[in-house]
């Protein structure tokens, strides 16, 4: 199976191009590239993890991924906080970033079974 059929894929990736499009005004440099740095690490290694050949190296991307998506998710929080980000959006990237991390977690346990 090619990652780009993955679902969660596809949504990791459609959200990092959202972070990129909505926060390119943003003046805080800083809190944006670090924004837009996790949520493009998540659909980056599950790619990585897809092209590896065996499952434990899928599994092992996959929970980097799985790392970032809550990495992301804290960011997004603090940036409602701190004021940077509107908060209703970025609540709903929030949401997102936690259901990918569900997602990624499940196929984890899929790829450590096999």
């Amino acid at each position: 199976m090619s990652y780009e059929n993955l679902d969660v894929w596809k949504r990791a990736a459609r959200l990092s191009v959202t972070l990129y499009q909505e926060t390119k005004d943003l003046r805080d440099f800083g809190f944006r590239d670090q924004l837009t740095r996790s949520g493009l690490s998540i659909p980056s290694n599950i790619a990585e993890g897809y092209e590896r050949d065996s499952d434990k190296e899928i599994a092992r991307f996959l929970t980097i991924a799985k790392g970032s998506a809550g990495e992301l998710r804290t960011q997004i929080l603090i940036g409602i906080q701190a004021g940077f980000l509107p908060k209703e959006t970025a609540t709903s990237w929030a949401d997102e970033a936690q259901q990918i991390g569900r997602i990624l977690g499940a196929l984890i346990r899929r790829h450590r079974n096999k």
